[in-house]
């Protein structure tokens, strides 16, 4: 700890009573968690599988891990906690279900998944499935809220309200028939749980003896009260947050949750992290001047040892074709001239659609680069096939994964008699799968169809037997055999356009199988664990939901993202484009307070940079097939202008005499780069 700076300090050895950090951009706040951990098992004799430490994302708590374990070196941290808030929530429900009426080796239905239980109770009810997107936001809003489907339907306004309110418990029904939860409930069950089961909630809080939380300005209602449930009377905790880079108003992330730990718990402490290690001063002044016209519960100025720094530089370019073209030729030149590296290089922008005309001109001169949100591994369809297959032989009531995989490879089990199976289910409140096993279903089909759908059922029934009773190694040799016994392969090259498509299709299974493989392997080493199938499934369904985006792969390519996915990210030079009015602020945010989280948006991207920052505007852009005259953004007349260097500000003249010498200055560069 010797490195620590006083406030962070001060930080990891306040313990006497909670706390909240409140750390500024780049102010090393993971490290503040990290070096509390080791300090709460060196010090102070906690033991490591009573510390729970959650954040927001696999690869943050991924990391987390690995950082407290350097730290503590030979001392014991088996059975840490630092998990995700969801991987929290999982747990809790893992060992918990029998009081929430569920059964063991239950489903997590993805967004997918839920969207088809949905569409199929809106077909029975005659409900226009065009509003589905907007059904699943509601109900996932009312869950992040703590609101039951009977008090949505005791406070529905109007008939449409009241027709969502009775879809949402018709939609929570259905997931309990299907011994399933949702993303949502992974975190609304386990306070449900704690709410109506008070000796149960006292067990969790005799577990958790010491627990700190990472970017709490994120938390929503749901997981605030997690956190106090968990911590009780004895709050022991520490939340480290900045509510200046709170830009999730919209999955529900609610900054005011920093303001209410004071009212909830008054002995709580205030440690502010000014210091900043990422940028230099003009970046933090000018994020500093920015972030100060939103309005402030905690006061905070971001500082740096790191020098004044380069201006910041703000472009205005004629159009979107010339902003795309211009961001990479300075790009060139800056590489030509520093010797940079392309991962030293990000492009950050409002809206996912700014990256296309980028993209166009990245190709076009030969720059690797790489989208943050590209297609995930679970997004390909023989990825998707394999683990509804692994997902049945774990929960076989999971109805989703059944209609997914019934004919895949090809059963010849048709449309009409998926149809006549699935109303039998439903007549009866049983799964698909338990429709197969049934006598009665000989009743509604024909003899040969009947004969299909029963031996699909009987094969379910092995696989699930014995899964049941293997672990470890076991269950790879398991997965292999089952994907041998489907003649996967040969399906893949039936159904592919090509043998390289079909070859590519076929790595991607393998890919598979070896990363299961991995995750079982890492499971002995590390926890003395033999992984079973209904927990590696659990696992991978929540890396599908929450790594998409996550790469551990080092490459050296330009980064492109949106300013909400850079957020914990740095690169030492950033271009911030299309800051313009409509564009950043946002068209839909240009009020309170949706104007304040667009100011953190931009303050987010500011402080993303390290040593420059170009920010572009167009003067017009095509909008709905017409060039239309864009502003300047806002944001940009709220820095501070002794720290920006304009080029091409409106009404500032620029003699031809320096327009000439920018032009060749880019022009000599750029001969010699290609020369080189």
């Amino acid at each position: 700890m010797h490195s620590l700076n006083d406030r962070q300090y001060e930080a990891v050895k306040h313990i006497e009573t909670p706390a909240l950090v409140l750390a500024g951009a780049g102010s090393g706040k993971t490290r503040v968690i990290t070096e509390k951990i080791a300090y709460l098992i060196r010090e102070h004799d906690v033991q490591a599988h009573n510390i729970y430490a959650v954040t927001f994302t696999n690869k943050a708590a991924k990391e987390m891990k690995e950082r407290v374990m350097k730290l503590l070196k030979d001392l014991n941290s088996k059975g840490l906690n630092v998990s995700t808030f969801h991987n929290l929530g999982l747990n809790i429900l893992r060992q918990e279900y029998k009081a929430l009426g569920y059964k063991p080796n239950f489903s997590i239905m993805d967004a997918t998944d839920s969207g088809q239980i949905l569409k199929e109770l809106m077909h029975k009810q005659n409900l226009d499935p065009e509003v589905l997107d907007g059904v699943q936001w509601d109900i996932s809003n009312w869950k992040n809220a703590q609101t039951s489907p009977q008090t949505a339907l005791e406070q529905a306004e109007d008939a449409q309200q009241q027709a969502r309110a009775l879809l949402y418990q018709a939609y929570q029904k259905q997931l309990h028939a299907y011994n399933a939860f949702d993303f949502d409930d992974l975190i609304g069950m386990p306070v449900k749980l704690f709410a109506e089961n008070p000796d149960i909630l006292e067990k969790w809080q005799n577990k958790v003896r010491y627990l700190l939380v990472d970017e709490y300005q994120d938390t929503n209602a749901t997981q605030y009260n997690l956190v106090k449930q968990l911590v009780g009377i004895q709050a022991r905790f520490t939340v480290v947050g900045d509510d200046d880079q709170s830009i999730y108003a919209w999955r529900g992330a609610q900054p005011e949750n920093l303001a209410m730990l004071k009212e909830d718990f008054p002995a709580l402490k205030l440690i502010k992290l000014e210091q900043n290690y990422r940028s230099s001063n003009r970046i933090l002044q000018s994020a500093n001047a920015l972030i100060s016209n939103n309005p402030h519960v905690f006061e905070k100025k971001l500082w740096s040892e790191m020098g004044l720094g380069d201006p910041l530089r703000v472009i205005a370019c004629s159009n979107e074709n010339q902003e795309a073209e211009r961001v990479v030729s300075e790009i060139i030149v800056h590489k030509f001239k520093h010797r940079s590296k392309n991962k030293d290089y990000a492009i950050l922008y409002r809206g996912n659609h700014q990256a296309r005309l980028m993209e166009r001109s990245l190709r076009e001169q030969n720059i690797p680069y790489v989208i943050s949100g590209g297609k995930s591994f679970f997004d390909h369809a023989e990825i998707k096939d394999i683990m509804s297959y692994l997902k049945l032989i774990v929960n076989p009531d999971d109805d989703a994964a059944f209609l997914r995989i019934v004919n895949t490879p090809r059963r010849e089990i048709g449309a009409s008699t998926l149809e006549k199976l699935a109303t039998y289910a439903t007549g009866r409140g049983i799964s698909l799968f338990d429709a197969t096993q049934e006598f009665g279903i000989s009743s509604v089909l024909s003899e040969k169809a009947l004969k299909r759908v029963q031996f699909f059922g009987q094969q379910l029934l092995d696989w699930a037997q014995k899964a049941d009773s293997i672990e470890g190694e076991e269950v790879t040799s398991f997965i292999r055999q089952l994907i041998e016994t489907l003649e996967y392969d040969n399906w893949i090259h039936e159904t592919a356009s090509n043998v390289k498509t079909a070859e590519k299709r076929i790595n991607n299974v393998r890919e598979l199988t070896l990363w299961i493989e991995r995750i079982i392997k890492k499971a002995t080493e590390e926890d003395g664990e033999d992984k079973r199938l209904d927990k590696i499934v659990s696992h991978m369904t929540l890396m599908d939901m929450m790594e998409r985006n996550e790469s551990d792969k080092e490459h050296d390519m330009v980064s492109l993202m949106t300013l909400h996915a850079s957020k914990g990210l740095e690169f030492p030079h950033v271009f911030l484009i299309g800051m313009e009015e409509e564009m950043l602020p946002h068209k839909q945010n240009m009020e309170s307070p949706g104007l304040e989280e667009e100011r953190r948006l931009a303050y987010v991207g500011i402080t993303r940079a390290q040593h420059t920052l170009t920010m572009t505007y167009a003067n017009k852009r095509r909008k709905y097939g017409e060039d239309m005259t864009c502003d300047p953004s806002r944001f940009l007349e709220e820095l501070p202008q002794d720290n920006l260097k304009w080029e091409g500000k409106p009404g500032v003249v620029v003699s031809q005499e320096e327009k000439l010498e920018e032009g060749n200055a880019h022009l000599s560069n750029l001969k010699s780069f290609l020369k080189k």
